[in-house]
């Protein structure tokens, strides 16, 4: 397995990351036997890279993962995330402490090598939704707290939210990581995209966190689901994902993922969700690619999509040509 580097942390990851998440769903509802297994397969293959969250399965995936991990030992990085309910400022500090301690009481840790900002980032606070000034202010020196008492190495965000407060927030460098929510139904992040995409245009982001030395974890790949151009779900997994970034709908989302379908027929990849993932690992600031499973057989279609390396130009032509048929459509 390709490893890159993770930004300014110095650790190699493979550049397919093991996604614990409720979207795909076999870290939170999977069989123990099942979940325990695929672990050890992934590590087999070269995966080095295991992502999960409080808010997974409300700590079922944080458990899970630990039980494995204490099973098995893996020589490998663990990363999970907080997400804050409505906070008042002067207490975010003290709410992003108890979650790690909570995090890290299911994992059977003392420490993790990443620690998350799983909240929207916006221009001001709203609810749930954190301004960057909250952000830099408080929840930056909030994990760094964390990080001089031993408890994190590193510290990052889940880059949704406003495209400007996103950059104010990976302009600033003093963040590690960020996950950014990147695909072929929304190429924003990686490229500029023509007047009247309709997705949110997150502005070149994978262009800043690059010239800050952010490690970049690539997410909703498959975009939830819809880039396989299925509608079928397997037991394990969630029910269709609010998207993130991209159509205004799930429904919408697949759509339009079946209008891509040419990148197969043509010969450029073998089926959607390979094209998926080896169009995103062709833009260099990506540093790993979460993929969130229901079953190890798509884990390992994954890992055989990923061996095969980026697209190549005339295929990543084709992609943009296919992508600028969507210009002008309703969100």
């Amino acid at each position: 397995m390709e490893k890159r580097r993770l930004g300014r942390t110095g650790l190699d990851v493979s550049l397919l990351g093991f996604g614990c998440g409720a979207v795909g769903g076999l870290m939170v509802k999977g069989d123990a036997a099942e979940q325990q297994h695929a672990v050890a397969r992934a590590v087999e293959l070269g995966v080095n890279y295991f992502d999960t969250a409080s808010m997974y399965g409300n700590g079922e995936s944080e458990k899970n993962l630990g039980r494995v991990w204490k099973a098995l030992k893996p020589d490998a990085y663990v990363g999970t995330k907080v997400r804050l309910p409505p906070t008042e400022r002067s207490k975010i500090g003290a709410a992003i402490a108890a979650s790690l301690e909570a995090s890290l009481g299911r994992l059977q840790m003392e420490r993790v090598d990443l620690f998350q900002f799983h909240n929207a980032i916006v221009g001001s606070t709203s609810g749930a939704n954190f301004g960057a000034d909250a952000v830099l202010d408080e929840v930056v020196p909030a994990f760094d707290r964390l990080r001089q008492q031993g408890k994190i190495r590193f510290l990052g965000i889940t880059a949704t939210g406003d495209a400007a407060a996103l950059h104010r927030v990976v302009d600033a460098r003093v963040l590690d990581t960020a996950q950014v929510s990147y695909n072929l139904l929304n190429p924003s992040p990686g490229a500029a995209v023509p007047a009247g995409f309709p997705a949110q245009d997150f502005g070149n982001l994978l262009g800043r966190t690059k010239a800050a030395d952010m490690g970049v974890i690539n997410i909703r790949v498959l975009a939830g689901g819809a880039l396989s151009g299925s509608e079928e779900r397997h037991a394990n997994a969630s029910p269709p994902p609010d998207p993130i970034g991209s159509g205004s709908s799930y429904q919408v989302d697949l759509e339009r993922a079946r209008r891509l379908i040419p990148l197969v027929r043509e010969g450029h990849a073998e089926s959607l969700v390979e094209a998926s993932l080896r169009y995103v690992i062709a833009h260099q600031a990506v540093s790993t690619v979460l993929i969130g499973i229901a079953t190890l057989d798509q884990f390992e279609t994954a890992a055989r999509a990923i061996e095969k390396g980026p697209l190549p130009q005339a295929a990543l032509d084709r992609a943009a040509e296919l992508q600028r048929g969507f210009v002008g459509e309703p969100r």
